[in-house]
């Protein structure tokens, strides 16, 4: 059994030389083993435990039998005790909750390298079929990983909850049994001592190994899939996503299925509250030929106007950093409130100015636009220049037209998404617009070929944040 062991953890590359391991000892059977695996096949451990106060002195009990073991074992002890029944929520939750925080500060801390846990064959069957009967995607089909990027690892996938008692009882090694693993109340002990066993009988003997298989099967499509997102596209940032109708609707619904359930993990931090409904409503959204919708999922607000969907919290849209108005100094340069958009004001001679040339269109290309200098008093004193955003009934004239028209027009004239409006710059002289962006410099303030001095607005970092591409169609 420790070659196979052995072979599971060479397989999954789960430590690097020298690394120190934390061996999470519940004092259950499976930790157990775990424990005197890892310890004869050589590595340098410490013994790691958490004190739930679930079950009173059952729980004190276990609590002290781990440090027992791992005194007469030497290795280094860590524990935390917890009063998770006091903690708002699912209480299965709110320990793993718990559990998950010790280990990454025993890691952070530099205590352990990785944290291994006594996972098995078993265990991943229970958590396939749970999750095959709540309806899960092949990311849930997973299962247990072997290998996260939190620094846990799994040695004992490969092996059975039987054989690893059985190994025990012949050494003699004593363990504790949790009582609460028979308990009827949880829907995991009801999948291990009712549900399982009858399916094993009457369907599959080989029912752990298949489920077992499923879950590498799923993990292998879940690796693939994730290297070739990022083949399409660059690393989006946390945050409120915002996506090309076309990379949904233009795609194999494979791709763009994942590709929406990437756009939540990184505005929620995870998929535990979207369900394959929502991620079908938003496919939906993309594909129908009406310019605007909206629904509301768990912890989300999705949106679509004219060719672009946003995935965000909810409220993200009333956010007061929305308004603002900022006094502008020639020369000099602000930051747009909420966002990395720069606006740069300098004034140039014409011959100079003339030499700038825009860069190539692009996310976060520079845009570049220009008034004439003497149109502002000639430089005779500083002008009244103020940045603001726009503001419904906001109008100018534009340089070839006859009048002035609403911005509202040219937003949607340009399909400019409703949510990018509340935070569209526009300057402003003496309370008159003389530049917005995209659409440019008022006609009274243009420059013309009488024109000496320039001044050159440069925005910088805009291209909304978080707007990717659309998705190339894979070759097959």
């Amino acid at each position: 059994m420790l070659d196979r062991v052995a072979e599971f953890i060479a397989r999954h590359r789960m430590f690097e030389p020298g690394q120190r391991v934390g061996v999470a000892v519940s004092g259950g059977a499976d930790s157990v083993f775990l424990l005197h695996a890892l310890r004869e096949l050589g590595f340098p451990l410490s013994v790691i435990h958490i004190e739930h106060g679930i079950r009173g002195a059952a729980s004190i009990a276990d609590a002290e039998f781990v440090a027992q073991l791992a005194s007469n074992l030497g290795h280094p002890f860590h524990i935390r005790q917890a009063d998770v029944p006091a903690i708002d929520g699912n209480l299965e939750e709110a320990a793993r909750n718990v559990r998950q925080e010790f280990y990454a500060e025993l890691i952070a801390s530099g205590a352990v390298d990785r944290v291994a846990t006594g996972h098995t064959r078993s265990d991943q069957a229970e958590t396939v079929l749970y999750r095959i009967l709540r309806g899960s995607g092949l990311t849930g089909l997973s299962g247990i990983l072997p290998v996260t990027r939190e620094g846990l690892v799994r040695p004992l996938q490969d092996l059975g909850r039987s054989e690893i008692e059985a190994w025990l009882c012949e050494r003699g090694i004593a363990w504790r049994e949790d009582e609460t693993n028979r308990d009827p109340a949880y829907a995991r002990n009801r999948l291990r001592h009712k549900i399982l066993p009858l399916l094993r009988e009457s369907f599959n003997p080989q029912l752990d190994s298949a489920l077992a298989n499923l879950a590498t099967l799923a993990q292998d499509e879940e690796a693939y899939w994730d290297a070739e997102l990022c083949h399409h596209l660059p690393t989006p940032n946390p945050g409120p996503q915002v996506i090309a109708v076309t990379e949904l609707a233009n795609v194999p619904p494979a791709l763009a299925r994942r590709r929406v359930r990437q756009a939540v993990a990184l505005v929620t931090g995870n998929h535990r509250s979207i369900e394959f409904a929502h991620i079908e409503r938003v496919l939906e959204m993309a594909r129908s030929n009406e310019g605007s919708d909206r629904f509301q999922a768990p912890g989300l607000d999705i949106f679509r106007s004219f060719d672009w969907i946003r995935i965000a919290p909810p409220g993200f849209g009333r956010r007061p950093e929305c308004n603002f108005e900022l006094s502008l100094e020639v020369p000099g340069s602000v930051e747009l409130p909420g966002s990395g958009t720069r606006i740069t004001l300098q004034v140039l001679e014409k011959a100079a100015a003339a030499l700038y040339q825009p860069a190539a269109p692009g996310p976060c290309a520079t845009v570049v636009n220009e008034l004439d200098w003497q149109r502002f008093g000639g430089g005779r004193g500083a002008p009244s220049l103020e940045l603001r955003n726009w503001r419904p009934g906001d109008q100018y004239r534009r340089i070839g037209q006859s009048k002035a028209e609403k911005i509202k027009f040219f937003f949607q004239e340009a399909r400019i998404p409703l949510w990018e409006r509340r935070i569209w710059p526009i300057i402003t002289h003496n309370e008159t617009i003389v530049w917005s962006r995209r659409f440019g410099a008022a006609a009274e303030f243009a420059t013309g070929p009488e024109t000496r001095s320039v001044l050159q607005i440069a925005e910088t970092g805009h291209e909304l944040s978080n707007r990717s591409e659309p998705l190339q169609r894979p070759s097959c």
